[in-house]
């Protein structure tokens, strides 16, 4: 297998590898990419749902999406997908996916299925790279606070998405969200410090109202999104993207209005996260 960077901080594009069978210490060797860099994405795969599945079970088990429609002959993949009537997608803000959950997901395993012709890119952004970049007065800052998370202000049956010519197409609009976090965890595997609050699902600091920490989360967030702390992928057929929600925000552009897309996603469960 060869790695080549994406960008500076973020991201690594991984080649000579079939991910449908890769071997035990080749899936290593995956694994640890990711957790490193946060994203890592494989061109040219032939990659069936059934291959899918496998691979996220042999990663350690799958999380079923609660909002998004399910594939239907393969319900563990949910599918994310734009009509071309449809003027909102899904994703499309920095975030790093199911913060709101006790024990957040892992990452994603996220397929191509059918592109538009032009656009559609995901951009990525690696949350350890941003923690090192702070200032060490806002490190001494953070480094206590916890923060609550939920995602029902975007979910729920009068949510944003609701609001929008996507909701119709989501499910979970009942369920109750929400979990605390440190706002500066360790990574389960590298040891690193990453910066874990996000601009979709992080409300509020501990002990603060929303109003008293949208500064401070404004501030953090404008010192994550820095040029070289990105990378961003330019999707073609047979590409798999693979991420980790503890190192990496991502964000789905929204810039192919008229045309369809479908991409299949299997969410990796995750670990309890730990300061």
């Amino acid at each position: 297998m060869e790695f080549t960077r994406m960008a500076p901080e973020c991201g690594v594009e991984v080649s000579g590898v079939s991910l449908a069978n890769c071997s035990d210490s080749e899936m290593e060797s995956i694994k640890q990419a990711i957790y490193e860099h946060g994203v890592a994405v494989f061109r040219e795969q032939e990659f069936s749902p059934e291959d899918h599945i496998k691979f996220g079970r042999r990663w350690g088990g799958i999380d079923v999406n609660n909002y998004f429609p399910l594939q239907d002959d393969f319900n563990e993949i949910a599918v994310v997908k734009k009509d071309p009537d449809q003027q909102t997608n899904i994703g499309g803000a920095w975030h790093t996916d199911h913060s709101y959950d006790q024990i957040p997901a892992m990452g994603s395993v996220l397929v191509a299925r059918h592109l538009p012709p032009q656009g559609g890119d995901t951009m990525w952004a690696h949350m350890g790279a941003a923690y090192d970049a702070l200032p060490d007065d806002m490190k001494a800052r953070i480094d206590e606070l916890e923060a609550f998370h939920t995602a029902d202000h975007v979910y729920k049956e009068d949510g944003l998405y609701a609001q929008t010519d996507m909701g119709k197409s989501l499910r979970g609009q009942n369920l109750k969200t929400g979990a605390v976090h440190p706002v500066v965890i360790r990574h389960p595997h590298t040891g690193r410090k990453l910066l874990y609050v996000n601009t979709a699902f992080t409300i509020n600091f501990v002990g603060q109202t929303r109003e008293e920490s949208l500064p401070l989360l404004t501030e953090l967030t404008n010192a994550a999104l820095t040029e070289t702390n990105q990378c961003r992928l330019q999707w073609k057929p047979g590409t798999v993207a693979i991420w980790d929600n503890r190192t990496s925000w991502h964000n789905a552009m929204n810039d192919y209005q008229g045309h369809y897309r479908e991409m299949h996603r299997i969410t990796l469960s995750g670990e309890a996260l730990a300061a």
